[in-house]
């Protein structure tokens, strides 16, 4: 640590040093350079950082010094700036107090010097606007100082009338009657007059300065409101400045790199990208991955000509090349392309009106510290989270949201060709994140037992019915049926790390898409979610991992990759990229796209090995494709969606009121729609009731299952001997296995493809919604 050789350097000298500064509850105290020069105090992270980059400075003439402990004292402008520090030691400590109470006062004699010489000098010709409110405010001081003279002047003749006076008192009091009584009371009587006219002239020059202090107070509140109101302007011109450029780019880049045709071979098509989420300041810094400039695994190049001629006039030559059956129609030829006003979709008319909006969210202020303090000494699982936290939906209707663009599984069921309806099926693997891009709430936990259906078999062919299986570790159970000939099921845990800065959210189990026609059957795993600026900024949500889609029957195989954002990145942000092969591994299609906006496709023509490396030294591959179509895209959000949590035209449907549907579903839940309709207090009322009434059933349960049990006290203590191993260390993945519940709906098997436990739909739901009788369903809301 360096140290001023000086113990109490002169008022004029620059002092420096190190200190510790208090940055927030998660760093604490950090080490920073502090530099103490003309009456300014300044600190920097290193010595180095002096000659460019200031960290902060604070103005010692209108600051307040206080002492706290034997090392800390505090330093604060009485405004928005205050510095906690800390010194190494006692010694120091008090070192710096003198230089700063020294600097204090040599910088208010400067600035009262400043002040004075300042009253007959003209005001600068730089603007006049600048200089009539200079001139004007050097007049108001000029005036009040006047005022403070007269006061002043006022207070020493009360002090010297008054002593006057009172002496006068004291000899009356000692004077007898006689021939000098009338020359005493003459004396008291004067100098009492000289008391009274002094006392009013007083009285009126406080008056005086009171007025002209309140009326110039009056107008200086309202000129500093009007700063900070255009301050605030500008901010929001800004931020909408920095968004639209941001459009731009990524409107520029879209047009002149995604397409293969016009892309340069001997370049990677990456372009500038803005940072996301707010700016902080140097202590609150975001949380960034490692900048990568070699993130795509292979490079695309436009194929020869001769492919694009052949690829209108001899369709099955190109097929064959491909490994394809003669006759197979290509997806480069078919208008399979996502397209909103296709005659499919237009087939499709809605038998009954969803609506379209629901009540907006009110703006309700969130104090963290209130929320955090009643969390002390309380366990983790007891702990009450406010519904502020949450948006007015279930997990398991979340989970309902991957069917958002089940039109690109309709469309896969009709291809004839594998490798085709396995780009389908990639880009649904993709399309189901487009939804959680501004959606930082966090959904309900479902109940056990708690269940949602979403019959849309009028409107667009499928039902889909969820159901809470497990509660220790949460896991839901998700079975979808349509009549275009493709099932999906899967179930879903979920594990979370809790990082400080962010939280990553880990979806475990798998999801399956079975074609009726071709049997194909498609597994992947969902990637990581990552939540970022958890405790101070702007929340934003990023998607990163790798995703293998393989088709068990073919031995297809689609590989997609997540970028991960980067603020070194000159790549574009939530970039997906892909290679479906087949099982020899010879690549077919190449994807590429983003994972909140489209995804497009292109056929490989031809492959090889290129002569730049990657981030692992090994040579990137080469693919020669045609040019690049969309495959899908994301459909715009609804007029008004900021207001109404980012959800999209499906979500606001989801928790619609529906006749029929079990009394398990999530749309009875109390609480969750007593936070739609913006009755929040009530709503956090409420989820504290269920939750503890779930923690009684558990109670309940496991009692049952411990008389259930062999009453021998081997048994006893072997029993005890499990549930405190699973108390204590509860496995990553374990379907419903600590609960004691038997599911209503789902019954758990191995599954024969992976190999892993899970709950696959036994039936029965709609049977018993057909048949209105729910008399086994249990009573948890």
């Amino acid at each position: 640590m360096s140290e001023p050789k000086a113990p109490t350097p002169a008022p004029g000298d620059t002092y420096k040093g190190w200190l510790f500064k208090w940055t927030n509850y998660i760093k604490g105290y950090q080490r920073r350079w502090f530099v103490l020069s003309n009456g300014l105090l300044s600190y920097y992270r290193t010595q180095a950082e002096m000659g460019h980059t200031c960290r902060g400075t604070i103005n010692l003439a209108t600051a307040n010094i206080a002492v706290e402990d034997s090392c800390n004292f505090v330093i604060s402008n009485g405004g928005t700036q205050t510095y906690h520090l800390k010194a190494s030691s006692e010694v120091e400590r008090q070192r710096w107090i003198t230089a700063l109470e020294l600097a204090k006062a040599k910088a208010f004699r400067m600035q009262a010097e400043s002040d004075d010489s300042g009253d007959d000098s003209t005001p600068p010709a730089a603007g006049q606007g600048a200089g009539s409110r200079n001139s004007e405010v050097q007049s108001t001081l000029r005036t009040l100082g006047s005022k403070v003279e007269d006061l002043s002047t006022c207070n020493d003749l009360i002090a010297k009338h008054g002593s006057a006076l009172q002496r006068s008192l004291s000899e009356l009091e000692g004077v007898r009657l006689g021939g000098e009584t009338s020359e005493k009371i003459r004396q008291v009587t004067e100098r009492a007059t000289l008391f009274r006219i002094t006392s009013n002239a007083m009285i009126n020059a406080c008056r005086d300065f009171l007025a002209l202090a309140q009326t110039h107070s009056k107008r200086w509140q309202k000129a500093l409101q009007a700063e900070r109101e255009q301050r605030v302007r500008l901010e929001e011109t800004l931020e909408q400045l920095a968004k639209q450029h941001n459009h731009l780019e990524r409107a520029f880049r879209g047009a002149t790199v995604l397409p293969a045709s016009q892309s340069n071979p001997a370049i990677d098509s990456k372009g500038p990208v803005s940072g996301k989420g707010d700016a902080s300041d140097e202590d609150e810094e975001n949380e960034f991955f490692d900048a990568c400039e070699d993130v795509q695994e292979f490079i695309t190049v436009p194929a020869d000509p001769k492919y694009h001629r052949r690829s209108g006039s001899n369709v099955s030559g190109i097929s064959s090349e491909l490994g394809m059956d003669d006759g197979t129609t290509s997806l480069d030829e078919q208008s399979l392309a996502s397209n909103p006003e296709s005659p499919q979709s237009q087939e499709l008319v809605p038998v009954r009106k969803r609506r379209t909006r629901i009540p907006d969210k009110p703006n309700y202020s969130l104090n963290l510290w209130s929320i955090m303090k009643n969390c002390i000494g309380k366990e983790l699982s007891k702990i009450p989270m406010p519904v502020n936290f949450n948006e007015p939906l279930s997990m398991l209707q979340r989970l309902s949201e991957d069917l958002e663009y089940y039109e690109l599984l309709d469309r896969a069921a009709k291809c004839q060709s594998s490798l085709e309806q396995m780009c389908y099926v990639a880009a649904f693997t993709v399309s189901s994140y487009s939804t959680t891009v501004h959606r930082t709430g966090k959904p309900f936990n479902p109940l056990l037992g708690e269940t949602f259906e979403l019959d849309r078999v009028q409107e667009s062919g499928y039902r889909s019915l969820c159901e809470q299986v497990s509660h220790h570790p949460p896991a839901a159970a998700h079975h979808a049926i349509s009549e275009r000939g493709w099932t999906l099921r899967q179930e879903i845990a979920l594990a979370s790390k809790f990082r400080g800065k962010y939280l990553s959210i880990m979806p475990l189990g798998s999801i399956h898409c079975i074609f009726e026609k071709s049997t194909n059957h498609y597994t992947w795993k969902k990637v990581t979610t990552t939540v970022h600026n958890i405790i101070v900024g702007k929340l934003w949500i990023d998607q990163s991992g790798e995703i293998d889609v393989v088709n068990h029957k073919t031995g297809d195989r689609c590989h997609l990759k997540f970028a991960p954002y980067s603020y070194f990145s000159r790549d574009v942000a939530r970039k997906v990229t892909g290679v479906v092969t087949d099982k020899d591994g010879k690549a077919h299609y190449v994807l590429s796209g983003t994972w909140d906006e489209k995804m497009e496709y292109s056929r490989v023509m031809q492959s090889s090995r290129g002569g730049e490396n990657g981030a692992d030294g090994r040579q990137k591959t080469v693919y020669q494709t045609l040019k690049a179509k969309e495959l899908w895209r994301k459909t715009p959000l609804p007029e008004g969606a900021e207001n109404m949590y980012y959800f999209s035209t499906l979500a606001l449907t989801l928790n619609e009121l529906e006749e029929g549907v079990a009394p398990t579903d999530s749309r009875r839940r109390p609480d969750q729609r007593l936070m739609e309709q913006g009755r929040w207090e009530e709503a956090n009322a409420e989820k504290q009731r269920l939750e503890e009434k779930q923690r009684t059933v558990r109670r309940e349960r496991e009692r049952e299952a411990n008389r259930a049990a062999s009453p021998s006290e081997e048994g006893k203590e072997s029993a005890d001997g499990a549930e405190t191993l699973h108390g204590s260390h509860p496995p990553a993945y374990s379907s419903g296995h600590q609960d004691n519940y038997k599911s209503m709906w789902f019954e758990q098997l191995v599954d024969p493809v992976t190999g892993e436990p899970t709950h696959i739909y036994k039936g029965g739901y709609w049977e018993a919604k057909e048949q209105g009788n729910w008399d086994s369903c249990p009573d948890i809301f």
